[in-house]
């Protein structure tokens, strides 16, 4: 009979392994990594500024949006500098407690952000559904509401996945063949029973993917069908316009999310470089994207913007 001291069944650390079969093009794989965690720290911050010190942006709709670019910016910091570490450095170690803790961020803040989708659908529903009663339905305190419903159920949701993974043994590899603390990439690396690690994971996808993503399509059924009677074209377009910035940001999170959550449990056991990559894309492209969107199709976004950027002219008399 062997025995395994505590060390063998919950290791110092982890090893994350990058992009397998890519190693040698690590450098060259960080420049868009750079670019895009650039990117995302400066336009969510822009982001964030606009909607804090602009009172004409202290509305719901820009509210929900300030969270957006708050749960987008953590998500980018909690990731990014470590996969950079890793491409530049080498630096693929990291410490069993803080893989829990990055682990915790990444699925905490991916629920946030489906539960900001949700809100901004519900947001997008009322404005176009509802425009006379807009005002008095989504009052800055049912708003805030909302925003705090949103943070409490990402965390209930989540917080077992750091749990369920500390109690399980380690007693075979400790390397991670992803960038980051993946819950499931760490799971397969216990030698002890991972069912409830599995059921749990799954359940809590298929509660934020398919149940968000259902009133997602139900809000935006119910606002075709009030778009199609709105008796010009112009009104029409004007209500489409306030949705597309919406629409994109919902594809940048959800498509390659449910890509990634497929191939993960039910692609092969092991971890190729195209499965890497696209679970990479899930948490790069929407930090990166959703203030550049957002940016182009807001209209008072574009206009307080401006309004900074271009200089007031003085009057010389």
């Amino acid at each position: 009979m062997i025995l395994l001291n505590n060390s063998d069944l919950f290791p110092h650390s982890f090893f994350l392994a990058g992009i397998p079969g890519l190693t040698a093009v690590h450098i060259w794989i960080s420049l868009p990594f750079c670019f895009m965690f650039l990117l995302a720290v400066t336009g969510n911050g822009v982001l964030l500024f606009l909607i804090r010190t602009e009172r004409c942006l202290h509305q719901p709709m820009f509210f929900f949006l300030a969270m957006l670019s708050f749960v987008d910016l953590v998500l980018s910091l909690s990731t990014l500098p470590k996969m950079l570490a890793i491409f530049w450095f080498g630096a693929t170690a990291i410490s069993f407690h803080s893989c829990l803790s990055q682990m915790f961020f990444i699925h905490a803040f991916s629920a946030m952000e489906s539960g900001v989708l949700v809100a901004m659908a519900l947001d997008r529903f009322v404005a176009i559904c509802n425009p006379l009663r807009y005002a008095t339905i989504l009052t800055p305190i049912v708003a805030a509401k909302i925003g705090g419903l949103v943070v409490l159920r990402g965390v209930v949701l989540t917080i077992s996945f750091p749990s369920l993974a500390h109690r399980l043994p380690y007693c075979g590899s400790h390397t991670i063949a992803y960038t980051y603390c993946e819950h499931m990439a760490v799971v397969k690396l216990a030698c002890g029973a991972t069912a409830v690690d599995n059921l749990y994971a799954f359940a809590v996808a298929i509660f934020l993917g398919v149940g968000d993503v259902s009133f997602i399509a139900y809000t935006y059924w119910q606002i075709v069908k009030t778009v199609t009677h709105f008796p010009s074209s112009e009104a029409r377009a004007k209500a489409g316009s306030t949705c597309t910035a919406h629409v994109c940001v919902i594809l940048f999170f959800y498509g390659p999310g449910f890509l990634s959550v497929v191939i993960q449990r039910f692609g092969p056991p092991t971890a190729s470089a195209a499965k890497v990559i696209l679970a990479n894309l899930y948490l790069l492209f929407p930090p990166a994207l959703d203030p550049i969107v957002y940016g182009v199709k807001t209209k008072q976004i574009r206009e307080q913007l401006f309004k900074i950027l271009t200089p007031k002219r003085i009057d010389p008399t």
